[in-house]
């Protein structure tokens, strides 16, 4: 089925596919119905529409807030690079050699040297910080970028995994090895920070594997968030990259004994993979729940009324209540010839937190309907005075935010499991996350992957301590480890 055939399907189905019995279905079509996003004619990319731009943009912002009160800054690097860049090194160029889009043409000639669209900018970023960094005094570097990169998937999932994707990407240049890898540790401190009190996703903040880990890093750390199929969405990364792109691009600074030295980088990213997480922790049959922190309307208020002048003194109230709530996103629903039902539906499923109803009736007892998304029916609606509208708004919001992750947090736990044994394993794995000890050899990884599907997601930060027994192979296992079906 071709991308505009999927698309097509997705706006015409009646109703959303049952997210407990078609959970990629589900998602599917609530991206497309919820207008987060649209198939692109090039296969494998996405158009992000408005509303899902408006997600991404409180994302960016709830996210460089956190860079900035951390001393990093925003720069901008060019799409293109020179392909000579990709080569320098090795392990960086064969990891991404298969995802690599080729540009061999440029006004109508052949190119003396073929240029990379950016999969990721630590080359090129290497190369200028070569120019710029010159002695102790000059570091650390601390950037970030909004970007956009290509890289050329061959399955590819809207928001999920797609060719060409929206994200910010840091690049940071150190003195030492030990401050390398606190700002690395930090950033992805600032990534969990995020998940959990912006997005209400609960996460788990741990190491990638040898095999897992950016391809060119010394370490990479990850934030991982179980999905509502039980699958793992790895969410952001951190990077340790040693000093392996300070050799290859001569990134160097005089010490202060004027003795020359290589420096430290890291690298760490978002992108908008994490719209997708969104979706699939809090969303439920209904559609989406949005995070009120980051979705693009925290309140929608939907008139209601039957002739003109009904139409005159409820819009005056609502026009009043919308200002009353200024400090807050605010969306009126006055869209003409639709029935207040299916506006409700409409909202609802677009995951909208509160909204507020208005008619006749609440305008003569001076009071609004309000209902919580993340509580359909009559056990999420209350009457409250207009006049008492912004306090009883503010704690709402703090209210669902708080609901969701809890919600959130407790599936995780009740769907992660320490298994006895092996064959317990592999029924854990079948639908959930398995957390059990691990020697951390890679033909004992690469092993579990053939048999069950799963991936080691990360060795989480937060140990028992002690010691165990490899899950698989028996021998002796220092850490434990979560492994999980993954996107």
């Amino acid at each position: 089925m071709s991308d505009f055939d999927k698309r097509e399907k997705g706006i015409e189905s009646e109703h959303l596919a049952s997210r407990s019995e078609n959970f990629a279905e589900w998602y599917n079509q609530l991206v497309l119905r919820a207008e987060l996003a649209d198939y692109a004619p090039v296969r494998g990319c996405m158009v992000v529409r408005p509303y899902g731009w408006a997600l991404w943009e409180n994302i960016r912002n709830a996210l460089d807030r956190r860079f900035k009160a951390t001393g990093h800054v925003n720069a901008a690097f060019p799409l293109l690079i020179p392909k000579s860049f990709m080569e320098r090194e090795k392990e960086h160029v064969e990891g991404f050699s298969p995802e690599l889009a080729v540009v061999t043409i440029g006004g109508g000639e052949e190119l003396e040297e073929p240029l990379v669209i950016r999969p990721t900018s630590e080359t090129i970023i290497g190369h200028m910080y070569a120019k710029w960094i010159k002695s102790y005094r000059d570091l650390p570097v601390l950037i970030n970028q909004w970007n956009n990169v290509v890289r050329w998937e061959l399955r590819t999932k809207l928001f999920i995994r797609t060719m060409e994707f929206y994200w910010q990407e840091g690049h940071t240049a150190h003195a030492t090895e030990e401050e390398a890898e606190a700002e690395t540790l930090q950033m992805l401190d600032i990534y969990a920070d995020f998940a959990e009190n912006e997005a209400a996703i609960p996460v788990v903040k741990g190491r990638k594997t040898e095999k897992e880990k950016f391809a060119g890093a010394v370490r990479t750390y990850t934030i991982e968030g179980m999905m509502g199929d039980k699958r793992s969405l790895q969410s952001a990364t951190s990077h340790s990259l040693g000093q392996n792109f300070a050799r290859a691009f001569k990134i160097q600074y005089l010490d202060r004994n004027n003795i020359l030295q290589y420096c430290w980088t890291t690298s760490w990213g978002l992108s908008t993979r994490f719209i997708g997480g969104i979706i699939m922790v809090h969303g439920d049959e209904k559609g989406l729940i949005l995070p009120p922190k980051l979705a693009p309307y925290q309140v929608v208020i939907v008139p209601i009324f039957r002739d003109d002048a009904e139409q005159a003194k409820v819009m005056k109230a609502v026009e009043q209540i919308k200002d009353l709530l200024g400090e807050f996103r605010v969306h009126v629903d006055d869209r003409e010839g639709i029935r207040p039902g299916f506006k409700f539906n409409d909202w609802e499923m677009r995951g909208v937190p509160i909204r507020i109803e208005i008619g006749p009736r609440d305008v003569a007892n001076g009071a609004i309907t309000l209902a919580r998304r993340d509580q359909p029916g009559r056990d999420g609606k209350q009457s409250v005075p207009q006049n008492a509208v912004v306090p009883v708004v503010s704690k709402l919001l703090e209210d669902i935010h708080k609901a969701i992750y809890k919600k959130a947090l407790e599936f995780r736990k009740a769907n992660t499991h320490q298994p006895k044994d092996y064959d317990d394993f592999r029924q854990i794995i079948k639908s959930g996350w398995a957390d059990a000890w691990w020697c951390g050899d890679a033909e004992c990884e690469l092993q579990i992957k053939e048999e069950t599907k799963a991936t080691c997601r990360c060795i989480p930060l937060d140990q028992p301590g002690g010691e165990g027994v490899c899950i698989h192979c028996g021998r002796p296992a220092k850490e434990r480890a979560i492994f999980a079906r993954t996107y």
